[in-house]
């Protein structure tokens, strides 16, 4: 059965093995798995439309960094209430100890990543719909 977790889990271990949804143009469908439907547009229409260049997504939105050397990821148990769930996955980059967190929407029988938000206050959402 999926939950929060198994969402968050999937998406760290396609991206360590280079499969991330994110700065591909081979499959849309690939961001529609993890991702509610306004944020997998724009996700897409960030990658569709910066092909050659740094888009909006300028650091990995899994680490909320350009360069990482990441160390002790873990994962959080789901805070789940009325059909959402925060999931924190903590880890050290390059010595440093960091949070991510990801908000997750349930939509019919499966859970989506609605925005994934950092300690510095910023968030995917928020960077793809700055101007």
């Amino acid at each position: 059965m999926q939950t929060p977790e198994s969402v968050v889990k999937d998406l760290y271990k396609h991206h360590d093995q280079d499969q991330s949804p994110f700065f591909q143009t081979r499959s849309r469908a690939s961001v529609d798995t993890y991702f509610v439907r306004k944020l997998a547009d724009l996700i897409w229409k960030d990658v569709v439309s910066h092909q050659d260049e740094v888009g909006a997504i300028g650091a990995d939105p899994l680490y909320n960094a350009q360069d990482t050397d990441i160390k002790n990821r873990s994962f959080g148990k789901a805070a789940i209430q009325n059909g959402l769930a925060t999931v924190t996955v903590s880890f050290e980059n390059f010595g440093e100890k960091q949070k991510v967190q990801f908000l997750l929407r349930q939509e019919k029988e499966r859970w989506k990543i609605e925005n994934i938000k950092y300690a510095d206050g910023s968030s995917l959402m928020g960077w793809l719909t700055a101007n």
